[in-house]
């Protein structure tokens, strides 16, 4: 069964380069959003098994979102992975302190990376 994912960021150009490498690589890419709200309506609709998160969500914070997506079930069960265009050691202390499953660089990402954080090989 293929890995099913909703990807969250604000920039249009990542969420159509994501999409297309996770996608060749295996990976569904379920849906998309750009905002906090939208993707808690997306996390509820499409029940993905990953919720992609970029760190900085324009004016928004992805650490908020990650909590909201865990708090009370709202991401409906779905693991949540930080993404971000800056190192993982420029978070380590809040990441730590978040319920996402784990961070990945945005150049890092991939279907193997995703697999690693949440235990198996999509």
């Amino acid at each position: 069964m293929r890995l099913r994912c909703l990807l969250v960021d604000d920039n249009d150009a990542f969420l159509a380069a994501a999409s297309l490498l996770l996608e060749r690589e295996g990976v569904t890419v379920a849906g998309v959003a750009s905002s906090t709200a939208e993707a808690l309506r997306q996390a509820r609709a499409l029940r993905p098994d990953v919720v992609l998160v970029d760190i900085g969500l324009g004016d928004e914070s992805g650490f908020d979102l990650a909590r909201l997506l865990a708090r009370d079930g709202q991401g409906g069960g779905a693991a949540v992975i930080l993404i971000s265009a800056r190192a993982e050691a420029d978070y380590a202390e809040v990441i730590a302190e978040s319920p996402a499953a784990g961070f990945l660089a945005k150049s890092e990402l991939s279907a193997r990376g995703l697999g690693q954080i949440l235990g198996h090989t999509p």
